[in-house]
């Protein structure tokens, strides 16, 4: 196995593909935390400057770090055998494109963002190609944030779901890093589909139960923001409990909660500051009337990564391995199925549509 020898133990080894904000805020951080697990042998940006810059925030974890630029840099990478994994963090327009690329290479791979259905078939044309199909898993950070976890645990104790209020009031103004994110205003949907799907997969996962039809409206109000800027859906589960989708990109008055009433008791999620740190109040009314509040601070990027080093270790001695189902590129399709619903519903008048399957 590939890796570097710290107190007797291997490490994998990965590359950082992309160096913007994502990359530089998150993944750069969080490796940091669990620099005792895993080993950050290259960075790459399409520019030596920005390889460079990023780098600079990572050497003092990793302080032979390689920076990677351009083609060439990318070919370096694709034919390092001492590189296990990559984590593809770019412009959602190219991801896949790239990520495929370093899958065919033979690199175990987590990605931040997703395009379905033709990336899927070509993953799974790989399976001849090799002794084991690498790793492709896809960075979703809600379904590995304590509260959802511990949530979903207790959903079955609130009896038959009677309704759901997904209330989302963001805050995405010139003041956030990625306002002006190019990639994100250059595509269908805009921030409704890159910032929502994180809140459907916290759905999904909170709720344990697939989605099946949606009606929609959605509006752009305001002219900062690329269309559309807010929306209301109508959503109903499998199950037949029907609930609401209420997202506006940008808002006076912040606000995130996931909330599940049911016939012997409520769930509730909600964004929140406790003794200085972010993260998620959980409160949670059982069929006794008592209310249990529990706060979990953020760690769902730290969690996830840390999964997929165990994921690839495990593969590399077990060629049956199967990789953690939250983080599969499946998950992160039926997540962006909900909202491609959602804006063909609103293009439609709010006529319902059908989620598609995966």
């Amino acid at each position: 196995m590939a890796g570097e020898v710290h107190g007797g133990a291997k490490h994998p080894r990965i590359a950082v593909i992309g160096a913007g904000i994502f990359a530089r805020t998150q993944y750069i951080p969080r490796l940091r935390e669990i620099a005792h697990l895993v080993a950050l042998k290259a960075i790459w940006s399409r520019t030596q400057e920005s390889a460079m810059a990023a780098a600079e925030l990572a050497r003092d974890f990793a302080p032979e770090v390689e920076c990677k630029w351009g083609d060439v840099g990318l070919e370096e990478i694709m034919g390092d055998t001492s590189i296990m994994g990559v984590a593809v963090v770019l412009a959602g327009q190219v991801q896949v494109e790239l990520s495929l690329k370093m899958l065919k290479a033979g690199k175990h791979v987590i990605q931040a963002t997703i395009e379905a259905e033709t990336a899927l078939s070509i993953y799974n044309s790989f399976t001849n190609q090799f002794p084991q199909k690498p790793i492709w898993a896809l960075g979703e950070n809600y379904r590995f944030e304590p509260a959802f976890v511990e949530s979903s645990k207790l959903i079955n104790e609130i009896g038959d779901m009677m309704h759901i209020q997904v209330i989302i009031e963001g805050s995405m103004n010139c003041s956030n890093p990625y306002f002006n994110s190019s990639w994100r205003r250059n595509f269908v949907g805009g921030f409704i589909l890159d910032m929502g799907v994180h809140f459907i997969a916290g759905l999904r996962m909170l709720v344990g139960v697939e989605i099946t039809s949606v009606s929609s409206i959605s509006r752009h109000v305001d002219m900062s923001l690329p269309p559309p800027d807010n929306i209301c859906s109508l959503f109903q589960l499998e199950n037949g409990c029907a609930g609401v989708f209420v997202f506006a990109v940008n808002s006076r008055s912040p606000k995130i909660l996931w909330r599940v009433d049911g016939t012997k008791g409520t769930i509730q999620v909600e964004r929140g500051v406790d003794s200085g740190k972010h993260g998620y109040q959980v409160l949670f009314a059982g069929e006794s009337g008592q209310c249990q509040n529990t706060f979990y601070p953020f760690c769902g990027v730290n969690e996830e990564l840390k999964m997929f080093v165990h994921d690839m270790l495990d593969a590399s001695e077990d060629g049956d391995h199967k990789a953690d189902p939250r983080s599969s590129y499946v998950e992160g399709a039926r997540d962006v199925a909900v909202l491609e619903a959602m804006l063909e519903s609103s293009a439609k008048q709010g006529a319902p549509v059908q989620v598609k399957r995966f």
